[in-house]
């Protein structure tokens, strides 16, 4: 009996081994910008295991690099950019070249999001290919897409809960927080756009996250920033006096409700919050409350 297994085990070893040669060879040639050495280690991957889910990593990686186009304006000295000064005769700048805006090849990126799409239709609990295909939209600006492949992402979570895979299906560590902190990540990016238009965006990732974590600090601060934006006052104070209950020495949550009280011309209570901020705050944060202090104290 013993003698029957042990050749199936070495077969899947040596098959374990081949994909992580694979895997090198293409990380190097992917490092170098080796498209031919690319494409040939991705066939010769393929012809060995095709259904490999590193091969649809590498393969993705592939396409969505290729696909990505730099191109080069000719024109005036472009402030903030790296540029080459194009001289005449007598030495004088005549004009800069420099990098402009950045397109895609419309059939690279669609192979690319072909193949991550089927990635994650065979491979599900991939975090990685997940977060992968969210950071390609991302570079796109495709926000409605990134935003709906977040959310998709939080739905599957409570589906299969929080068990994520990464490379190599390792489990990840720690998936709740690992998977909720790269989502405020995400929530970030889409608010240092400073698009009044995504405001949305941002409101359907906090509530989907309050949806299955409804004690989450983090995304019921952002979705209080949120209605404070929209002057929401009574909203924002509702989700902050929630959020200050599970982390009661969050001074940035005390700094907000303090604002909402300030807003809604409650005075007295906005003082007793910053002045609960003190003894936590460093010098320089000590002085600036202590002014907004003594402005709400001539306002009573």
């Amino acid at each position: 009996m013993f003698r029957r297994l042990f050749p199936i085990f070495a077969i899947l070893m040596v098959c374990g081994v081949q994909a992580q040669d694979f895997r090198e060879q293409f990380n190097g040639f992917f490092k170098d910008k080796d498209t031919i050495g690319q494409q040939k280690t991705l066939r010769e991957w393929e012809a060995k295991r095709k259904n490999d889910p590193e091969l649809y990593v590498a393969r993705f990686n592939y396409y969505f690099s290729n696909a990505r186009q730099e191109l080069l304006h000719l024109g005036n000295n472009p402030e903030g950019k790296e540029a080459f000064a194009l001289q005449d005769s007598t030495g004088n700048t005549v004009s800069y070249l420099y990098q402009g805006d950045t397109s895609y090849d419309p059939k690279k990126l669609g192979s690319a999001m072909k193949t991550i799409n089927e990635a994650i239709a065979k491979f599900p609990k991939r975090l990685d290919m997940r977060f992968g295909k969210t950071y390609a939209l991302g570079e796109l600006r495709d926000w409605k897409n990134f935003t709906d492949e977040i959310i998709a992402t939080i739905d599957y979570s409570d589906k299969i809960k929080n068990q994520w895979l990464w490379r190599d299906g390792k489990p990840v560590d720690d998936p709740k927080n690992f998977m909720l902190g790269s989502i405020q990540g995400y929530f970030n990016q889409l608010y240092e756009t400073e698009d009044d238009a995504l405001l949305v965006n941002m409101r359907r990732i906090s509530e989907t996250v309050l949806k299955y974590y409804p004690d989450d600090v983090m995304n019921l601060s952002n979705l209080a920033i949120l209605k404070l934006l929209d002057k929401d006052f009574d909203g924002a104070l509702v989700l902050l006096l929630k959020a200050e209950k599970l982390a009661p020495d969050d001074t940035v949550i005390q700094n907000n409700i303090a604002m909402c009280y300030s807003e809604k011309g409650q005075y007295d209570k906005a003082i007793a919050y910053y002045e609960k901020m003190l003894p936590k705050s460093d010098e320089e944060s000590k002085v600036r409350i202590q002014k907004r202090i003594e402005v709400l104290k001539q306002k009573k």
